[in-house]
């Protein structure tokens, strides 16, 4: 077992503090006006790892006018200086990567490797934009009229709201923070309520760098705080730009509201991802993603493969083989050595995933195997359940919906691939999508215009575990947006068309002529 020295010492590493303040401007923390607090347990083994103060309106107002304050002089240094100091920041996070790792192992509930892998997405994010920072292309254009040059150059947007959701505690933000800061821009992080000591540490993170380098508070901050932060956040004018991940209720509420003040956003929302077995699919390859994308991080990835669409020739092998591995999985404290699936985040999310599951069958879904919640001293939590399988119609309502849990649906199609296409895309989310062939005519229609009609589409590879080099993001109710790599950081910009006289005459485009 883990002991409890062992967490201590990660937290003293990590500088958590029994109490932790409502929010940060760079170096500098600042308590709640209120006395608001919030326990935050661990879905490991149910202990209290620490309490935070929430943030009120006031605070907020603290922590905008100081961002404000310093993207006035972040916004002047040039990109690659901007560059050095998010390559000092990946240094950092090497440095604290198996201490922070372990943290969000044990606040969110994901295995350890899984937790380390988080943080090396982190140290990538910084390497990409290190590079980004000497890449911000413009374009340039020929003009049609004489002596005159035309070209387009992006700026610095300003303060970027950044809400992240539980099952990315830090990585979600690293990819925002990191590519905002060397396009000029400073950001305001509001972590999820479920997991804001992760936030904390990476602000201590930060927060060494920038007094290494003796620069202004408020070019990264973090505010702890419920849901009315980030309603003030995203009806705030001050915020060009707010990225939100989360659940596609919230972004609907969050893309209104910076709708309506004409402000953007950028939406990473849910994901019913499947993976579609075709008749000439590598079936041991196909078992594994399968698996992996289930049941990983306990099912709560927004990429977590929910349905498994397989062609009917080989329907019964790949049940038969899933319903073999299953017993086999190894379930517990997701810092043990071995274990590959950990605890639900919460009794919310438990209650979430017996509900779906009695809703399923009543539609005539039956129900293979897993389901339980697990009881006993090792599951002391009550956080800890047995993934499941369920063989299912694609129209069930349940199906059609995202459970954040580890339920896998099992759907058979027959005839042409396009048929097991047309189930995958008759979903409202468009996040992630997988196909298993050997056979490049049924790969490449997957691919084609009429095909996948998800922002992600893989082939011979999972729905889960996207390379920070390839931008992420999905489309329908997943929100449209794109984050990470590509050309992503265009977002964080604004884009400016300039025109150039070099002449001494005044010519007017197409051909005009306005003598007085």
């Amino acid at each position: 077992m883990i002991r409890k020295k062992e967490i201590q010492e990660m937290l003293d590493v990590l500088k958590i503090n029994a109490l932790s303040p409502a929010y940060s401007t760079g170096q500098v923390w600042g308590n709640a006006v209120s006395s608001t607090t919030k326990e935050i347990k661990s879905p490991t083994d149910g202990n209290l790892i620490g309490t935070v103060c929430l943030a009120t309106a006031q605070d907020y107002e603290v922590v905008v006018t100081k961002a404000q304050a310093a993207f006035s002089i972040w916004r002047k240094m040039p990109a690659p200086k901007r560059g050095e100091i998010v390559r000092q920041i990946g240094d950092k996070l090497r440095k604290y990567k198996e201490p922070l790792g372990k943290l969000v192992s044990y606040e969110m509930g994901k295995i350890y490797q899984e937790g380390l892998g988080e943080v090396q997405e982190m140290i990538d994010i910084c390497d990409f934009a290190v590079g980004l920072s000497r890449q911000l292309y413009g374009l340039t254009m020929h003009s049609e009229r004489a002596e005159h040059r035309m070209y387009e150059q992006y700026h610095p947007l300003g303060v970027v709201g950044v809400i992240s959701a539980f099952n990315f505690p830090v990585a979600v933000w690293a990819w925002n923070a990191m590519l905002a800061a060397v396009c000029g821009d400073v950001t305001i992080w509001k972590p999820s309520e479920k997991t804001p000591l992760c936030a904390v540490a990476c602000q201590h993170i930060v927060a060494e760098v920038l007094q290494e380098n003796d620069l202004p508070e408020g070019i990264f901050n973090t505010i702890i705080g419920d849901a009315q932060i980030g309603k003030l956040m995203a009806n705030d004018r001050r915020i060009p730009l707010v990225s939100a991940t989360g659940s596609t209720r919230m972004g609907k509420q969050v893309g209104k509201a910076v709708g309506e003040r004409l402000g953007r956003s950028l939406l990473e929302l849910g994901g019913n991802n499947a993976i579609i077995i075709t008749e000439n699919a590598d079936l041991e390859m196909a078992i594994r993603a399968t698996v992996f994308g289930a049941v990983g991080t306990c099912g709560q990835r927004c990429t977590s493969t929910r349905r498994l669409i397989i062609h009917d020739t080989k329907y019964e092998a790949v049940k038969q083989r899933l319903l073999a591995i299953y017993p086999k999985l190894s379930i517990g404290n997701p810092l043990q050595e071995g274990v590959l699936v950990g605890p639900l985040v919460d009794s919310d999310a438990v209650n979430n995933f017996t509900t779906a599951l009695e809703k399923v069958q009543k539609e005539g879904g039956k129900l293979l195997i897993g389901g339980q919640v697990l009881q006993g001293e090792n599951y002391a939590s009550g956080t800890y359940v047995t993934p499941a399988i369920v063989e299912a119609e694609n129209h069930y309502e349940m199906v059609q919906e995202e459970t954040f849990a580890p339920i896998l649906y099992l759907l058979k199609y027959s005839g042409e691939v396009q048929n097991a296409i047309d189930m995958q895309n008759e979903v409202n989310q468009g996040l992630s999508s997988s196909i298993f062939s050997t056979n490049m005519l049924e790969t490449e229609k997957f691919l084609a215009h009429w095909g996948s009609d998800c922002g992600i589409a893989n082939v011979n590879i999972g729905t889960s575990g996207a390379e920070i080099g390839g931008a992420f993001g999905g489309e329908k109710e997943t929100g449209g947006g794109r984050e990470s790599g590509s050309d992503a950081w265009k977002i964080y910009m604004r884009r400016q068309t300039n025109t150039i006289n070099y002449g001494t005459h005044l010519p007017l485009a197409q051909g005009i002529k306005f003598d007085v």
